[in-house]
This record gives structure tokens, C-alpha cells and sequence, in this order.
């Protein structure tokens, strides 16, 4: 069982009604003392007034007396006794949870209640002018910045690093990259984009060769045959290396050289074999494959959330990070557009409005259990005793003013009897 926690305010609320019954109780016994000094009063011949004083008073302690039956019957039995549909809480908590329930569903969870609620709110325009304020915006920036980092730190770095690494790999390997590669190269050949790379590939290898002389001239005298003389392998490596860097020269200072012209037919032919050539593709298929099994390059995708994740949290508490500095004026951007733009309001209000009218159509059985299964969970008599200290008091008014209507009452049917019957 699950009661309700019985506080000190509670307590005090309790000492109120207990005072309020004692007032109660002292009116009851004040019209039973008049009723019996009125009709001892009339019996000694005082006069015909007394039979309207006691005729008022009779009343008032039957209205006090049955006030008092109906209060006491919502809580306990009255003096113990098993009368039927007494104790009403007590016993029937559940029926009454049930009831709750029921009517929070029927009269509140209704689509048509909560979009005609929200409708007469205008969330769109209230939403818009409450954005357009720069220190809600800053609210709301700094808000989001606290979930964004609550949201980062409860995750956790290993299971993130597998999902991404896996969705990166799974997306790569799904999709055909020679195809698109082979569009690309087209288009760079086509635009002559890569002769900036070839003039650079030249002319690193003309300063190389022009650096690094003697030593291709010693490769060269290191792979002849050793039955050569040493000076025809000198006057061949001498030769070789001439021979190499002219070749070198022309093709950076001459854009139509041959071998220019033999690059661009190759990047041409390999371009188009990427878009047609099924065995082509199919190597360059492998190739990825194969790349992306590699260790290193799993580790590389892993790693990569480690770094968004430090400048995400580094940006959402750097008061003026480029990130929450455009949160901001999105924020306000968006309220000055919604307190405006009649079109945008009635958006966001369908918006809300569909979400609200789903959500209630959708949960309103699990909404309205949450209610009957938590007041079957509470404790019959705590349950009765909290909610007695809490409208105990207003109820003991029911008590006093049903003997004062009853004794109003009963001498108003005793003066209209009497001037009738004459």
C-alpha cells in the first residue's frame, strides 16, 4: 500500500477541524438545551410563543443531526455502526479512483477539448513575442546548452564510437563509389583541373633531380654489371640522369609535351572505365573494402566522435561560442517571424495542437490508470484522514448551517401548520 504522507500542515489542518466540529457539536447541544426549555416552557402554560421556539429548535437538531450522518458518513461509519454506503471513502477509494479516471478521460483527454484549448491559447503568437525577448532567447540558449552537455556526458564514448563507426562503414560500403569517382575525374580532366597537379608534380621533380644528381647517377652506376669498366658506367649514369632531367624540363615548360598529353588520355580512359568498366568497378570495390577493414582507418571513424564531442561541449559552455551565439538568433529570430507571420502561427498551432490531440487519443488509457492505479495504491484509512484534514473544516459548516436552515425551516412549517389549522 502506498499512503500519503501524513505532514505537520496536515496535522494543524486537523486541529482546525476538530475546533470546527466542537462548534458544530456545541450548536447541536445549544438547540437540544432550547428545545427542552421551550417545551417545558409550553407545558407550563408561558405562552403560545414557546411552541414556535421549540418547533424551530426540533428542527434544528434533526437538520444537525442528519448534516451530521451525511459528514461522518464520508469517512467512517457513524458511532461504529455497519450502516449500508457509509464510510464512503474507505471503502468504495477504488470505485471512486475508477470514476476520476473515467471523467478525466471523457471530459478532459478529448481531442476536441484539447485543440479547442490550445486554439484559444495562440501558442504561435504567445511563443513568438516570448522568443523575441533577447533574455528568454538567452534562457532558452542556455538551457539547451545544459541538456546538450547533460545529453554528451551521460553517453557513453564506446557504445556512440561503435554505432558511428558501424552506420559510417555499413553507409560506405553500401554505396558504389567508382561510378561517382569516375564523374568527378571526367569533369576535372574535362576543366583541365589537373594540370595544376601535374605542373607541381614536375617541377618538384625537376628541383629534386637538379638537388639530388649525384645521387641518381650513383643508382644507376650501382645497378650496371660488374664486368663493365667503371668509366662506361659513370658516362651511362651521367646519360641516364641528362637524359631524365631534360625529359623532366620539357614536360614543365612545355604544356603540350606528349607525356601531358598521354596523362590526359589515361585520367580520360580511367575516368569513363570507372562509370562503365564492370571490372574496374569491381576492383575499386575491393579497394574500399579492403581500406575500410583496416585497423587503422576503424580507428580513425572511432575517433572522430571523441573530437565532434569535446568541440560540442567545449561550444555549448563557451558563453560566446559561434554556437550558442547563432542558437541565440535563431531564437530570436524565429520569435520575431512568429509574433508576424500569421502563416508560421497557425503552423506551429496545427503543430501542437496534432501532437497534444495524439498524444491524449493515443495514452489517454495509460493517463487515466496512471490516476485509478494510484489511488488503489493508497491506504484507505491514511487516505481518508488526509483528505478529511484537508476539507474537514468546510464540511462542519454543512453541520451548522443545516441547523440553522433546519430551525428556520421548522418554524416555518410550524407558523404556516398553525395560521392554517388555526
Amino acid at each position: 500500500m502506498v499512503s500519503f504522507s501524513y505532514t505537520a500542515a496536515d496535522e494543524e489542518k486537523s486541529r482546525g477541524v476538530r475546533r470546527m466540529k466542537s462548534l458544530a457539536t456545541a450548536l447541536l447541544l445549544a438547540v437540544a438545551v432550547i428545545y427542552a426549555l421551550a417545551t417545558w416552557a409550553r407545558n407550563a402554560g408561558w405562552g403560545p410563543w414557546t411552541a414556535y421556539v421549540a418547533a424551530a429548535a426540533e428542527a434544528g437538531m434533526v437538520g444537525a443531526l442528519a448534516d451530521w450522518f451525511a459528514v461522518t458518513a464520508l469517512f467512517r461509519r457513524p458511532l461504529g455502526l455497519p450502516i449500508p454506503h457509509t464510510a464512503i471513502i474507505p471503502t468504495k477509494k477504488d470505485q471512486l479512483g475508477a470514476s476520476l479516471g473515467q471523467f478525466v478521460g471523457e471530459n478532459f483527454l478529448s481531442a476536441d477539448v484539447v485543440r479547442g484549448r490550445l486554439a484559444a491559447l495562440g501558442i504561435g503568437s504567445r511563443l513568438g513575442g516570448w522568443l523575441a525577448n533577447p533574455a528568454h532567447a538567452d534562457r532558452v540558449t542556455a538551457e539547451l546548452s545544459t541538456a546538450l552537455r547533460g545529453a554528451l556526458t551521460v553517453l557513453r564514448d564506446s557504445d556512440v564510437q561503435a554505432v558511428v563507426g558501424e552506420a559510417i562503414t555499413r553507409r560506405a560500403e553500401a554505396a558504389e563509389i567508382a561510378p561517382g569517382l569516375g564523374k568527378t575525374l571526367e569533369k576535372i580532366v574535362a576543366d583541365g583541373a589537373h594540370h595544376r597537379a601535374v605542373d607541381l608534380v614536375c617541377t618538384r621533380a625537376h628541383d629534386w633531380l637538379v638537388t639530388h644528381g649525384e645521387s641518381v647517377m650513383d643508382a644507376v652506376q650501382g645497378g650496371a654489371p660488374g664486368w663493365t669498366p667503371r668509366f662506361v658506367d659513370k658516362r651511362i649514369g651521367e646519360r641516364v640522369y641528362k637524359e631524365l632531367l631534360r625529359f623532366v624540363t620539357e614536360m614543365r615548360d612545355m604544356p603540350g609535351h606528349p607525356a601531358r598529353g598521354a596523362i590526359d588520355r589515361f585520367l580520360t580512359d580511367f575516368a569513363a572505365d570507372l562509370q562503365a568498366d564492370t571490372d574496374t568497378r569491381a576492383r575499386i570495390e575491393r579497394l574500399k573494402s579492403d581500406l575500410l577493414a583496416r585497423p587503422e582507418v576503424q580507428d580513425i571513424i572511432a575517433s572522430a566522435w571523441s573530437s565532434v564531442r569535446n568541440l560540442i561541449i567545449a561550444a555549448a559552455e563557451d558563453d560566446r561560442s559561434q554556437l550558442r551565439l547563432r542558437a541565440r538568433a535563431s531564437l530570436i529570430s524565429l520569435g520575431n517571424r512568429l509574433s508576424t507571420d500569421a502563416r508560421l502561427q497557425s503552423k506551429v498551432e496545427g503543430w501542437a495542437e496534432d501532437a497534444a490531440a495524439y498524444v491524449v487519443t493515443t495514452y489517454r488509457t495509460e493517463i487515466t490508470s496512471l490516476i485509478t492505479d494510484t489511488v488503489a495504491g493508497w491506504d484507505a484509512t491514511q487516505t481518508s484522514k488526509k483528505i478529511e484534514a484537508n476539507i474537514g473544516r468546510d464540511l462542519q459548516f454543512i453541520r451548522i448551517n443545516g441547523t440553522v436552515v433546519g430551525a428556520l425551516a421548522g418554524l416555518l412549517i410550524y407558523t404556516v401548520s398553525h395560521g392554517v389549522g388555526g
